[in-house]
């Protein structure tokens, strides 16, 4: 199995925040089952946050929720990634009003994507 690792992007806000990477795993599971693509977010901030994946089409559906100054995996629906789809994800500080939205990002069946939201955010 074949891993390799790449920094898609990093973006900066006014809000603050939201870093984003990927670490690309294999590609195709076998007899053609796609493997789990996970979201992890490293959520270095005080306040929980609501994570939304953002499709490409634009529609928002909520993932999950991500504990103040901590780690959590999610994992994103087999359903919004075909072969390599552009998806965006926003972070809702529940507490704010402030919800920064990543910049489109190319996401393959099996990757990892990890999501950094900066303390103060």
């Amino acid at each position: 199995m074949r891993k390799s690792m790449r920094v898609l992007f990093a973006l900066t806000l006014a809000a603050g925040a939201l870093g984003v990477n990927g670490c690309g795993g294999a590609r195709q599971g076998p007899r053609g089952s796609d493997p789990a693509t996970m979201l992890q977010v490293d959520n270095q901030s005080f306040l929980d946050m609501n994570i939304y994946l953002i499709t490409s089409g634009g529609a928002r559906i909520r993932m999950g929720t991500a504990g103040g100054n901590s780690t959590t995996n999610l994992r994103i629906p087999a359903t919004y990634i075909f072969g390599g789809s552009e998806l965006r994800f926003q972070a809702d500080p529940i507490g704010s009003n402030r919800q920064p939205v990543s910049q489109s990002i190319t996401v393959f069946p099996g990757d990892t994507v990890r999501l950094i939201i900066p303390p103060g955010t």
